[in-house]
């Protein structure tokens, strides 16, 4: 019977391990599998980052609670974690638990999930057929599990998007001179930007933290130059709420951004829509479209691509799963979390009933259920864990009573940007 399976959770970052969490206190079996040789792996490549939102949205409450059992010290609420603070305060204490440790396997990727007997295309006696899911480790050595429910929350941080959208990422990455993610200048003396022209390519929160990263270079050696990127038609549009941001630290990283792009610390390329990347004389050059006409840029030194990351579904291939197909999302939360429709962090609460996959007991929660959308906070992934976890258990009330309170941005993408002062008020909450 598959009732008797435990539930598979694919991912061992913060969101997995929240729903093994909840699992466990609901009494409910479950394995967690993580491709990673330990917990949030993808956090320790940001390590060096400072997080916008403190500790009391980055916890989940049955892990918490589990933590305090065995008196283990948990951080300040109100304090902001750094990326690897959220792996070695938080994450790997909570794997080393009796409770978790036990079914926790690392190093095991999931390389396959089926129906046991069943290609996509056969339906009868499908939901009764216990999920077949291949794993494989670091040697190659292959493993077949069983499981009655499937929680995906594998996240998107390793699959990064390219340059040119819709581009070939693999081109891209054979040109040494362009990188994914926050460069860590913790010793600027060393930075390989200093001195350089490099250019950060992306309109989130990950462009605006890199270009920080940057400055920071810049403040003592004054000959590197820093150029940013975005497809955004005004810049005001990508800075944030300023100090309408119910995270004050959200709202500080596009005030410290204004700030330099206004002295003349960056230069800004806006409403710039790249087609190809050149690389001549150990220099890249981009070429596209700005405000409708052809335009190329200046030769960089270095590109940081920070453009956002998408979903792998290849291990999904023989289920019934669904997706939005502008934002690759879970296809009830498009209207919540387009940013074509809205770019608040304000969310309407959801949970199991709206996360629900064509095919029955499974589930992908986490950043993968928000796809390309670049809103998604951990709170949200702990409370869609929660109900998921209560509906597995049978409580159906539980999986219903969703509670989401997150903090606002400050801003409404359905206001018109201008060059005025950033403190865009929001009435109502959040644009409709």
């Amino acid at each position: 019977m598959t009732k008797d399976l435990p539930v598979i959770i694919v991912g061992g970052g913060p969101v997995g391990l929240a729903a093994a969490a909840e699992l466990h206190e609901k009494g409910e079996a479950f394995v967690v599998l993580e491709a990673g040789m330990g917990p949030g792996t993808n956090f320790l490549n940001y390590g060096h980052v400072r997080l916008f939102s403190p500790w009391k949205y980055n916890m989940n409450n049955a892990a918490r609670r589990l933590l305090t059992k065995y008196k283990v010290a948990l951080p300040d609420p109100e304090k902001l974690p750094l990326g690897k603070d959220i792996v070695t305060e938080y994450l790997l204490p909570l794997t080393e638990l009796p409770e978790m440790k036990p079914n926790i396997y690392f190093g095991t990727r999931v390389v396959h999930i089926s129906r046991k007997g069943f290609d996509k295309m056969k339906s009868k006696g499908r939901k009764e057929a216990p999920f077949h899911i291949i794993t494989e480790n670091a040697d190659g050595e292959r493993k077949v599990l069983e499981s009655g429910t499937v929680i995906d929350a594998t996240g998107t941080w390793e699959r990064p998007n390219s340059l040119i959208p819709g581009g070939d990422l693999l081109t891209e990455k054979r040109m040494n001179r362009i990188f994914y993610g926050i460069p860590n200048n913790k010793h600027a003396e060393s930075s390989v930007y200093i001195n350089s022209n490099t250019a950060v390519v992306g309109s989130g929160h990950s462009a605006m933290q890199s270009l920080l990263e940057l400055l920071e270079v810049q403040q003592s050696h004054p000959e590197t130059t820093i150029s940013w990127i975005h497809r955004k038609p005004g810049t005001l549009e990508a800075l944030g709420g300023g100090e309408q941001d119910q995270l004050p630290a959200r709202g500080k990283l596009g005030r410290l951004i204004k700030s330099a792009w206004e002295s003349g610390k960056i230069q800004v390329f806006e409403s710039f829509y790249i087609e190809s990347v050149n690389e001549k004389k150990d220099q890249l050059t981009l070429s596209g479209i700005q405000n409708n006409v052809p335009a190329e840029t200046e030769p960089f030194d270095y590109i940081i691509c920070n453009t956002g990351s998408r979903s792998s579904f290849e291990f999904l291939g023989e289920l019934r799963w669904d997706r939005d197909a502008a934002l690759e999302c879970v296809p009830a939360l498009a209207p919540l979390i387009d940013p074509n429709v809205h770019s608040c962090g304000t969310v309407r609460p959801h949970g199991e009933k709206e996360l629900r996959q064509p095919e029955e007991n499974v589930y992908i929660i986490g950043a993968k259920s928000y796809g390309r959308a670049p809103t998604f906070l951990l709170a949200t992934g702990y409370e869609q864990a929660r109900s998921v976890a209560a509906y597995i258990a049978g409580d159906k009330a539980e999986a219903a009573e969703v509670h989401l309170e997150l903090p606002e941005t400050g801003v409404c993408s359905a206001e018109p940007a201008s060059r005025s002062p950033l403190t865009i008020a929001v009435s109502g909450g959040c644009c409709s």
